[in-house]
Order: C-alpha cells, then sequence, then structure tokens
C-alpha cells in the first residue's frame, strides 16, 4: 500500500509525472481496426477526425500468427498518420499471454507518445494495473516519453467485476472501464452466445388474467417484457469510474447488421452514465455519435431550466414541473459534455448553437 503522498509521483526515474486529472476528451466511439489487415490499416488516415478514438488492436481477432505483424503494422500507423483531433489507442494482449512483453516493449519506445491510452484486456485485480503502471514507467523513463500513456481496464471476468473500485483506484494513469461482455459471459458461466446486447430468455411476464369467475389463466397470453442481462455490471462500473474520476464505456455490440438494437444497448448506457462504446464496424461510429451525443431537445430543456434557476438555488416552476438545484446539477452534465463535444465536432456545435430558448 503506498502512501498518498507519493501516488502521483512516477515510479520511475525520468518517467513523466501522472496526470493528476484524467482529460474529458471525446470518446464517443471508439473504433477497433486490426493493423494487420492492410485494406483496414489503408483506411486509417481517412477515419481521422470521424471518429473520437481509433484503436489498433492487437489481442481477440488478431490470430497468433498475425501478432507480430499486427503490432508492425501498429507501429507503422503510429509513426505515419498525423491523428489530429482524433485519439490514437491500441488493445494489447492479455498480461498471461505470451504476446504482451513484446508488445509493450515495441509500442512504447517507438510510438508511445502517440499513444494516448493502452487498453489491458481481462484486468483481474489491482496487481494487473500496479505491474502495467510500473513497466509503462519504466518504458517511458528510457524513451524520454514526456507524457504518461494512460491505461484502460476491461471486465472480463467476474474477479475483475469484484474488484472494481480496486482497479479504479490502482493508479493515476486508470482512464477509464468498458465492459467486455462476452468473456465476462464465459466466466460467469452465463447462458448465452450473444457478444453484447439483450436476450429474449432473460425476461419478466404479466400476471395470469383472472376469468369471470375469479380464477388464475395461467395459460392465458401474457405480456412479457425482455429485460438487461448488463444493467447491473453497467451501473456497477459507473458507479465506480465516477468515485474515481474515470470514464465508463459499454462495450461490443456483435450483431452488426441489427443497427436498432445497437442503438437501444448504447442509449441504455448513455443513460445510466457511459461516455461511449466499441465500434466494429463503420456503421455503429454513426449510432454511438448520435447516441452518446446530447440531444438538441435535451439541451434546450437544461439550458431553459439553468436561466430560469438564476443563482441555482431555490426551486421554479417550467412547464408544470418542479425544478429546483439539484435539476441544475443534472442538466449541467449535459450542458458540459454537449460543449465538450460541440468543440471537436463542427456538426453538432451547428445544432446546439441553432437552439433558441425561449
Amino acid at each position: 500500500m503506498r502512501s498518498a503522498k507519493d501516488f502521483f509521483s512516477p515510479l520511475a526515474v525520468g518517467a513523466p509525472a501522472p496526470v493528476r486529472e484524467i482529460p474529458a476528451k471525446p470518446s464517443r466511439a471508439i473504433h477497433f481496426f486490426d493493423p494487420g489487415n492492410p485494406k483496414m490499416a489503408a483506411k486509417v488516415p481517412d477515419m481521422v477526425g470521424t471518429v473520437d478514438v481509433l484503436l489498433g488492436n492487437l489481442e481477440d481477432a488478431v490470430k497468433a500468427e498475425n501478432k507480430e505483424i499486427a503490432r508492425e503494422g501498429l507501429v507503422k500507423i503510429g509513426q505515419e498518420v498525423d491523428f489530429g483531433p482524433t485519439q490514437f489507442w491500441t488493445r494489447i494482449n492479455s498480461l498471461d499471454s505470451p504476446w504482451v512483453l513484446d508488445d509493450l516493449t515495441t509500442l512504447v519506445p517507438a510510438i508511445g507518445e502517440k499513444l494516448d491510452v493502452i487498453m489491458v484486456p481481462k484486468v483481474q485485480g489491482a496487481e494487473d494495473i500496479h505491474y502495467m503502471d510500473r513497466i509503462l514507467a519504466q518504458l517511458e523513463a528510457k524513451a524520454g516519453i514526456t507524457k504518461p500513456i494512460l491505461i484502460h481496464a476491461i471486465l472480463e471476468t467476474a474477479r475483475g467485476v469484484a474488484n472494481i473500485e480496486e482497479i479504479c483506484a490502482a493508479s493515476p494513469r486508470m482512464q477509464g472501464l468498458s465492459l467486455g461482455p462476452a468473456d465476462l459471459a464465459a466466466d460467469r458461466r452465463m447462458k448465452t452466445t450473444r457478444v453484447g446486447g439483450g436476450h429474449p430468455g432473460y425476461l419478466v411476464r404479466a400476471d395470469a388474467p383472472r376469468n369471470d369467475a375469479g380464477d388464475l389463466q395461467y395459460d392465458a397470453d401474457r405480456t412479457t417484457y425482455q429485460q438487461d442481462l448488463w444493467h447491473y455490471t453497467i451501473a456497477r462500473m459507473v458507479d465506480a469510474c465516477a468515485m474515481h474520476g474515470l470514464f465508463p464505456y459499454y462495450g461490443p455490440f456483435g450483431d452488426i447488421k441489427d443497427t436498432v438494437a445497437c442503438e437501444d444497448q448504447f442509449r441504455n448506457a448513455f443513460l445510466l452514465g457511459c461516455v461511449g462504446a466499441w465500434s466494429l464496424h463503420p456503421v455503429q461510429i454513426k449510432i454511438a455519435n448520435k447516441v452518446f451525443s446530447p440531444s438538441v431537445e435535451d439541451i434546450k430543456h437544461a439550458r431553459r431550466v439553468i436561466a430560469a434557476m438564476g443563482d441555482g438555488t431555490g426551486a421554479v416552476m417550467l412547464d408544470g414541473k418542479m425544478e429546483d438545484d439539484a435539476s441544475v446539477k443534472q442538466c449541467k452534465v449535459m450542458v458540459e459534455l454537449a460543449e465538450r463535444l460541440a468543440a471537436t465536432d463542427p456538426d453538432l456545435k451547428a445544432m446546439y448553437d441553432a437552439i433558441e430558448v425561449d
């Protein structure tokens, strides 16, 4: 256990000073690409500015025989591409794999100044973050990196979820958490083979109706409502991130063609407090950019409440509803997010600027 006084001290001589606050950069869509795939790699420069985060994936979906090719491809992309307003992330191989050490010792010296965040899969506890913290500090110091590379942990095991608060508090490098539903479902022994999203078997059913004699008709048609398999985990993830000043994300939605269900799942995550989601296909970038940006209607209402409340104390009636200081806090969350996103998204800025408050 480190002294609180030393928490923000570099873990290696010559390493950059840790950040004291995680930058609140737009990250509505974290778009995954395979840097070892020439067709995908060729599209990366044109995607800069169209998506908040571009992530070169080295782990799942990259075959064992292609690990080195993907790593070399990521170095080439990192060295040649100007990412401008788009963040540049990578997902390394898991810490128990034979490839992770080469991932770190290759990427940090070669493109460490370009990398904003390293995503770590299957994080089990604080010890995994401590390992990453120390080795990144050593590599940064050796390479003369001037800004610390941040860490993003994926929740893919029951143990990881159980240790979520300790993981968030493990290092000032911690940027955020993502839900990894497929691996987490397997580790929990959940009975679903879907990658994210709901399941028609996870439902509640309306009570049985009664006939004219007052008898319950259990075999009658009864309305069912599909439930969210991931509600508990997302809510717990959001609370842990909020407590520690980190950012929570929904992970992958595997059914690329079902854009309606994808939008619903992303919106559920947004309403619960997530700031973004993973994108496995360009069509999901558009969905994430839409869903994780406050609507014009929400911003108009939020601005009206803030204006009506004046100094933010007391209470007012607006459209027949009571608004008070808690309402102002809620509205400021929306407005501050809108302003942050509009700073790098001209289309959003035009939409928000056109809002007229009554």
